[in-house]
C-alpha cells in the first residue's frame, strides 16, 4: 500500500509538472514560446526545454516553427544523454518533413549521435569481454547516415566534418573486425578467422587494417594446412607492403558535435 501511495504521488509530481509547463505557455505566442524554450536550451535545462518544444508543436503544429522545434527536440535529448528518444524524434522528422532544407542537418546529428554515443565504448572494454559479442551495429548506422549525407548533399556545410567522420568510422569498423579475428585466431577456430579476414579485405578494402587480415589469412591458412592459399596471401601481403610503405591514417574527427544554432546565420 505504501509503495502504491509513493508511486501515485510520483506520477502527480510528474503531471503537474507537465500541466506547470503548460500553463506557463497558456498565453504565449509562439515567437514567446519559442524564445523561452530557446533560454531553457541556453541553460542546459533540457528537460523542460523539451516539454515547452513540445507545447510549442501541439499548440502551433502548421506554424514557422514546427520544424525547428523538432531538431530541437531531438538535440536537447542528445545533450541530455538520451539518445534512443533524440534518435526518434529525427526518424520522426523525416516522415513529417520530407522534403525539408534541413535534411542534411537531421542526417548528420543521427550520424552524431551513434558516433559518440559508441565509439568510445566499442575498444574501452574490448579487452574485458569476448569481442564476438559486441555489436558495431550502432557505428555502421552512424557510417549510414553520413553515407546519406555525403550522397545527398555534397555541398552541405556539415559534409566535410560528415566524410573525416566516415574515414575514421571505417578503420575502427575494420579493427573490430580483426580484433575479432585475431580471438578467432588464438582460439583456434581458423575458419572463422580466414573468414574475418576475408570480410576486412572485401568490406575496407581501403584502410591500413588489409595487412593484418592479410596476415591473419597466413597464419590460418597454414594452421589448416592450405598451403597454397597461405602462399597466395603471403604474396599479397608483401605486394601490399611493398607498394607505397606505409599507408596514412585517417584522420580522427572531434567527437564533440556542432549545435545546429551555429551553422544558421
Amino acid at each position: 500500500m505504501r509503495h502504491s501511495l509513493a508511486v501515485f504521488f510520483l506520477l502527480t509530481l510528474v503531471a503537474c509538472s507537465s500541466d506547470t509547463v503548460k500553463d506557463e505557455m497558456k498565453n504565449l505566442s509562439a515567437d514567446e514560446i519559442y524564445a523561452k524554450a530557446q533560454e531553457q536550451m541556453k541553460d542546459e535545462n533540457y528537460e523542460k526545454a523539451v516539454k515547452q518544444f513540445e507545447t510549442l508543436q501541439s499548440r502551433y503544429p502548421y506554424g514557422r516553427y514546427a520544424q525547428q522545434a523538432q531538431m530541437e527536440i531531438a538535440y536537447a535529448y542528445y545533450k541530455h544523454s538520451e539518445p534512443a528518444p533524440a534518435l526518434g524524434a529525427l526518424d520522426q522528422f523525416v516522415k513529417m518533413y520530407p522534403t525539408s532544407t534541413h535534411l542534411d542537418y537531421v542526417y548528420y546529428l543521427k550520424g552524431l549521435i551513434n558516433f559518440n554515443e559508441n565509439i568510445n565504448s566499442l575498444f574501452g572494454t574490448l579487452l574485458k569481454q569476448d569481442p564476438a559479442e559486441r555489436d558495431p551495429a550502432a557505428l555502421r548506422e552512424s557510417f549510414n547516415s553520413f553515407k546519406e549525407l555525403v550522397t545527398r548533399f555534397p555541398d552541405s556545410k556539415y559534409t566535410p566534418d560528415a566524410r573525416l567522420r566516415m574515414q575514421f568510422l571505417l578503420i575502427t569498423l575494420a579493427r573490430a573486425e580483426i580484433h575479432v579475428a585475431d580471438y578467432y585466431l588464438r582460439r583456434g577456430a581458423y575458419v572463422a578467422a580466414a573468414n574475418r579476414a576475408k570480410g576486412v579485405l572485401i568490406d575496407f578494402p581501403q584502410t591500413p587494417q588489409t595487412r593484418d587480415a592479410l596476415q591473419i589469412l597466413v597464419q590460418a591458412y597454414d594452421a589448416m594446412g592450405m598451403k597454397d592459399l597461405r602462399d597466395d596471401a603471403k604474396r599479397v601481403l608483401a605486394l601490399n607492403v611493398a607498394k607505397d610503405g606505409a599507408q596514412p591514417e585517417a584522420k580522427e574527427s572531434p567527437l564533440n558535435p556542432t549545435p545546429w544554432w551555429k551553422f544558421w546565420d
